[in-house]
């Protein structure tokens, strides 16, 4: 794994409707930028000097961006009929 500060750590979570953490990597103290890294964590404000595990990856800020417009966009598109259910005829 290689990162640089202004990356994103991306840590999936390890149960079915659990949410990602996504932390803020400020600064990189492995050689040619791999771990550990001191990492700003968004879901609770703290900071902690880790080396990510298997479920852990890094995006740039761009990377990050373009992948959250891509989710908010298909969030957004889905259609939601309130007070009809999926499998009701209607005569």
């Amino acid at each position: 794994m290689y990162a640089k500060p202004g990356d994103w750590l991306i840590v999936e979570h390890n149960t079915i409707g659990g949410t990602a953490r996504h932390g803020l990597i400020e600064e990189v103290h492995g050689d040619g930028g791999e771990p550990p890294y001191l990492v700003h964590w968004t879901d609770t404000g703290r900071r902690a000097l880790i080396y990510p595990g298997p479920d852990a990856y890094v995006l740039s800020s761009e990377d990050l961006r373009t992948r959250e417009e891509i989710e908010s966009a298909h969030l957004s598109s889905m259609q939601h009929r309130p007070g009809r259910a999926a499998d009701s005829s209607v005569s």
